[in-house]
């Protein structure tokens, strides 16, 4: 049965580039390469592709800039390796991208941005929006201020973490190898190179094992977890090697490259499927039938105006329920402002939301990317 390329179609990716690839094996921030990765991604948005950029090499830059030949072990050693490479890294990145007219952004995350649930909404909301700007964010691990215990650990997970925090359709995770091999090629001369697999076959992850580069703490075992990681949101993930020539260009036409690893859900039920499974539900609120038909019928976003009352003790980033006019649960989603400040817009037109609380997060109490329609239901499971 044909397989249909994860690029081919997508209208939003993020983009993976490994430190081996970034700084030319640890000589420094490859400028060229990296201007020829910012030509391809700004074709794909000419295109009308959404793409972000997750980029390593701060610490290998730093390395280089600092005279070290081997990476260091000490947490605040790594931290001032990438505080000094970042410097170079983030040059490089908004020189190539404004000499082909495409505005960037830097952008520094840590875990706790995306576990903590308004951290997680803010971050989303950022991100989404310099998209929509036309703006390339180009994003990495803030190396500078986390500390061991908090680490994404690579940016292959980091890749993943963006990839369902924006739900792009595809991760790309360019590096060093061809692909995933059924053995390690450099010891196996009988290895092959896996074309196409289903993201969290665990025989995926037995095939890459091994150990990361000198420079980078990735190898291919974390690329196959990222990609499983990426498959929660309905996500592919294709591992290619980054040096080949119109890599992202290619795939994104439908040329097979590398390892394709796809999603066993589709985007939308896979995200369902996540707000399905947050079964902590902090409150709900109760809608009128406009906002319900809204809602259910055209597929909109639930504004204040339509909320009738609100229930529970829930915080910006929260799950909570929404009720229909029966008390019946027709969605759930994560709200955008917490229930104290919910009380106050309750039937109140977007426009007033400054005006009542002072500041505006979103124009919406829920916004429709992050609401599920639920099925019918006991109301009893709403409660908060």
């Amino acid at each position: 049965m044909a397989v249909t390329p994860p690029l081919l179609g997508a209208r939003r990716i993020v983009v993976k580039i490994g430190s081996s690839l970034v700084t030319d094996e640890g000589r420094g921030v490859d400028a060229q390469a990296i201007g020829d990765w910012c030509r391809q991604l700004t074709r794909l948005g000419e295109q009308g592709v959404e793409v972000l950029i997750v980029s390593s090499g701060a610490i290998a830059e730093g390395m280089k800039r600092l005279g070290w030949a081997q990476r260091p072990r000490e947490v605040h050693a790594l931290q001032a390796a990438a505080a000094v490479g970042q410097m170079g890294l983030a040059q490089i990145y908004e020189t190539s991208l404004r000499s082909l007219g495409r505005a960037s952004a830097q952008v520094l995350l840590t875990h706790a941005d995306l576990s903590d649930r308004e951290r997680y909404l803010n971050a989303r909301s950022t991100l989404l929006t310099l998209l929509q700007h036309r703006v390339l964010p180009v994003i990495n691990e803030n190396d500078t201020v986390v500390n061991d215990e908090i680490r994404f650990g690579d940016n292959d997970t980091l890749g993943a973490l963006v990839t369902n925090l924006i739900e792009a359709d595809a991760l790309v995770i360019l590096t060093d190898q061809q692909g995933l091999f059924s053995a390690d090629p450099r010891k196996d001369p009988d290895a092959r190179l896996i074309a196409q697999g289903r993201a969290g076959d665990p025989a995926l992850a037995r095939m890459a094992g091994g150990a990361g580069s000198a420079l980078g703490r990735g190898g291919m075992l974390t690329k196959v977890l990222a990609a499983e990681r990426a498959a929660r949101s309905g996500a592919a993930t294709v591992i290619a090697y980054g040096r080949e020539p119109d890599v992202v260009l290619r795939l994104a036409a439908g040329e097979s490259i590398g390892t394709a690893l796809s999603a066993e859900l589709p985007k939308r039920a896979a995200r369902k499927q996540w707000m399905a499974d947050h079964l902590q539900l902090r409150g709900r609120v109760q809608i009128d039938a406009g906002a319900a038909r809204a809602l259910v019928g055209e597929g909109r976003s639930l504004l204040p105006v339509g909320v009738r009352d609100v229930a529970g003790e829930f915080h910006r980033g929260d799950v909570i329920a929404i009720l229909d006019p029966e008390g019946r649960e027709c969605a759930r989603g994560l709200a955008n402002y917490a229930a104290a400040e919910a009380r106050l817009l309750a039937g109140r037109a977007s426009q007033d939301i400054e005006a009542l609380l002072g500041y505006v997060a979103e124009p919406e109490l829920v916004h429709r990317d992050n609401l599920v329609l639920s099925a019918p239901a006991d109301p009893d499971q709403a409660q908060g």
